[in-house]
């Protein structure tokens, strides 16, 4: 009985998920909805638990969510209301291997089986009839004594065919130099070469190969039409069908056109050696490729006549410079090394990036010259004598300050006028201005704005210099 506990409890456990899925059984619209109780309990919903005599006998009971639940205990079977009864086995792997299971019950399998005299063994479930030792017959019904010759008299073989007993059984073998069927009857292999494969001959009234044919030191090719096909090796002369002999056995044997002995034949290293168009020169009895003077290109496929692309094929100018064909200053083709737009930089060592390509990629006050932020002021030497320059939207703006007159470009001279010349002039890569752009109130107002903003410092600093 205690080893039903555990029993019981693992079935509890198994059908308390059970039990939860149960209570969301009936569909959305049905009476109980989500919660069995969800409208309160009926009367015999607390008065119907398991007790002792709720299920049968052999089967167990656990509260499910509205009833109780039955079940026959693991390895029973029948009515969980009534009685289970216990199983003795289900397949035959439940049974011992000398047993069978039959009805659920572990069984002898020999008992009926078997013939007269006859001998019964089980094996792995299943009974296995045999007649005994010195009997022959069916071992379902009968086994009588046997007699050894009995099954070769008379002989169930064929012609040409020898019958022996073994294991009280008629074996049939053909003749030595026959061959077929021993229970219908055996004859030679072949009598003619038609009755051979096409690579065989008939020798003997046997169907081999007919590449013994061949003579000493020869290939056999192929066969054809049951004969066959014989040819000396690379390197050997003479008759295929008698004898091949070498060529050569050593290199001082090949004359100075073929100098090289190579599986016994003399041959010229350079044959075939080389691509299209190569040079081929023996050093030693090595063959060395090569392309002429005036062609370029592997000399071990294709050799070509020189082109201007092959100046700069490999590259031969510095990291990221661009190559392209050229001349010198005689005219000689010569590859030119230059740096691709955005770079500077020595073109037969390096080029670098750029710092910018347009001024918008600097700073406002900055402009982008050779690659290179810069101060379009370069030192204050854009401006005329005693103005003062200010980089604004990538330009140098020359401005006189204040209590000077002129044109900032060339001078600024002492004046009682506190009106301020100005013009701008934007800085080019080739160290030239622009002509000064037309002055107008709107402009003539912002640089005064911009002069009277300048801290002092550069005014004292303008001062000095003058």
């Amino acid at each position: 009985m205690t080893s039903i506990v555990p029993v019981v409890l693992l079935a509890f456990l198994s059908l308390g998920a059970d039990a939860v899925r149960y209570t969301n059984y009936y569909g959305r619209n049905a009476y109980y909805g989500r919660n069995l109780y969800e409208h309160g309990r009926s009367i015999s919903d607390n008065t119907v638990t398991c007790g002792p005599h709720t299920c049968g006998v052999g089967a167990h009971c656990i509260h499910g969510s509205v009833r109780p639940v039955c079940a026959c205990l693991p390895g029973y079977s029948g009515d969980p209301l009534l009685q289970c009864i216990r199983i003795e086995c289900v397949d035959n792997s439940e049974c011992r291997s000398h047993q069978t299971c039959v009805n659920q019950h572990c069984v002898n399998p020999c008992e009926g089986t078997c013939g007269v005299n006859a001998n019964c063994d089980v094996r792995n479930h299943v009974p296995v009839c045999t007649c005994p030792a010195g009997y022959t017959g069916n071992p379902f019904s009968s086994c009588r004594i046997a007699d050894p010759e009995e099954a070769c008299h008379p002989s169930p073989c064929g012609p040409n065919t020898k019958c022996h007993v073994a294991n009280n059984q008629a074996i049939c073998t053909c003749l030595p130099g026959y061959r077929g069927s021993p229970l219908t009857g055996c004859r030679h292999e072949c009598e003619s070469d038609g009755e051979c494969g096409a690579q065989q001959s008939c020798r003997d009234f046997k169907c081999t190969s007919p590449c013994s044919d061949c003579g000493v030191n020869a290939d056999c090719e192929t066969v054809a039409a049951h004969r066959a096909i014989c040819k000396c090796p690379r390197g050997y002369f003479g008759d295929p069908y008698r004898i091949c002999t070498p060529e050569c056995s050593s290199d001082g044997e090949c004359p100075s056109y073929k100098p090289a002995c190579v599986y016994n034949a003399c041959i010229n290293p350079c044959t075939n050696a080389c691509g299209v168009n190569a040079d081929c020169n023996l050093r030693g009895l090595t063959p060395v490729c090569s392309c002429p003077r005036n062609m370029t290109g592997d000399p071990f496929t294709f050799c070509r006549p020189f082109e201007a692309r092959d100046l700069c094929e490999p590259n031969p100018c510095g990291t990221n410079a661009k190559c392209t064909p050229g001349h010198d200053r005689t005219g000689a083709e010569r590859p030119v090394c230059t740096c691709p737009s955005g770079y500077i930089g020595n073109a037969l060592v390096a080029c670098d990036k750029g710092e910018c390509e347009l001024d918008a990629q600097c700073p406002d006050h900055l402009a982008c010259v050779g690659y290179q932020c810069v101060d379009p002021c370069l030192g204050n030497t854009q401006c005329g004598s005693g103005a003062v320059c200010m980089a604004r939207r990538h330009l140098a703006v020359c401005t006189c300050p204040s209590g000077r007159n002129g044109d900032a470009l060339v001078n600024c001279y002492e004046s009682r006028s506190e009106a301020a010349s100005t013009r701008y002039y934007r800085y080019k890569r080739n160290g030239n201005f622009t002509e000064p752009e037309p002055q107008t109130p709107s402009v003539v107002a912002e640089v005064a704005s911009v002069v009277a903003e300048a801290p002092a410092t550069e005014e004292k600093t303008e001062e000095k210099k003058e």
